[in-house]
């Protein structure tokens, strides 16, 4: 039988998965047929209301008053923050500038555990990130030329936020997950996120043309609401059920060795000795971040 340390794993897998391939898939539907803050707005409502859907036929699980505070911070900065400084910041930066920046959320997650949930820092999480962070920026470089511009700084800076955001929420849900179900949880997440989305996405909600989707654009947009927001959250937040934020956030280093995977299935590109370290690297990283040392005996 699988244990609970296992499950985890294999949601974190399931969930960077589905980031990995949902960037190519996004592109089929923005901003062609939806602006940025709209598809937002769509992926925000569609999953709030599966998660509340789903928790029709489930037996509710009280939320403390004083928890509600925490669920109001993880709504701001889970969703909202995170999903709109990035969209905002992919617009006004590179590709590739967010990809580099984007690793530093493994980092951003442990200086804040430490901080916030008084988590110790050790050298096998340093060295682990240290090596995921390397094997990652490795694989994006390889497959893309870095560009350093002053017209970018403003866009960097927005996914600097988006990373931040993604962290605070990490961190700030971890201790819910101790005492609630991750469904319970994340539908009040979401509740407290879309109040937050609904005044930036709204006209551009309003301004979309449906009647123009293809067979295509329906899949692709189905794909973005139902796996990337809603399974993809959903395999997180059960995570983190079992393991610590900086696991979690680590697998975010697996999302250019999916990146890579696809493009070599496309016949995009070709595997060398260098991704193959690269991809090593990463796994070595998240096995050493996940690893707890042994209590010694007295």
């Amino acid at each position: 039988m699988i244990n609970k340390t296992v499950k985890a794993h294999l949601a974190l897998l399931g969930a960077n998965l589905i980031y990995g391939v949902n960037y190519s898939i996004a592109k089929l539907v923005m901003p062609e047929f939806i602006e940025p803050f709209g598809f937002i707005f769509c992926r925000v409502l569609g999953a709030l209301l599966l998660f509340w859907g789903l928790t029709v036929f489930m037996k509710g699980e009280k939320i403390e008053r004083k928890d509600y505070w925490r669920l109001f911070i993880c709504g701001a900065f889970g969703v909202a923050g995170n999903q709109l400084s990035f969209f905002y910041g992919l617009n006004i930066t590179s590709p590739i500038n967010a990809a580099i920046i984007m690793t530093c959320n493994p980092v951003l997650v442990l200086i804040m555990s430490s901080i916030i949930l008084k988590e110790r820092i050790n050298g096998l999480k340093l060295g682990g990130i240290f090596m995921g962070l390397t094997g990652a920026v490795g694989l994006i470089l390889f497959n893309k030329s870095l560009t350093i511009s002053t017209d970018t700084i403003i866009g960097d800076l927005f996914i600097f936020i988006n990373a931040t955001s993604y962290a605070i929420y990490l961190v700030m849900v971890k201790p819910l997950m101790k005492k609630y179900e991750p469904l319970t949880v994340i539908k009040w997440v979401f509740l407290f996120g879309f109040l937050f989305v609904f005044p930036f996405g709204f006209n551009q909600f309003k301004a979309i043309e449906w009647s123009t989707f293809t067979t295509n654009t329906w899949l692709a947009f189905s794909f973005v609401v139902v796996a990337t927001t809603f399974f993809a959250y959903l395999f997180n937040i059960y995570a983190l059920k079992s393991v610590n934020p900086s696991v979690v956030s680590i697998y975010i280093y697996s999302q250019p060795i999916v990146a890579t995977m696809v493009a070599l299935f496309i016949g995009q590109d070709e595997l060398n000795f260098l991704k193959l370290f690269s991809a090593l690297l990463i796994f070595v990283g998240v096995y050493l971040v996940s690893h707890k040392p042994k209590m010694k005996s007295t």
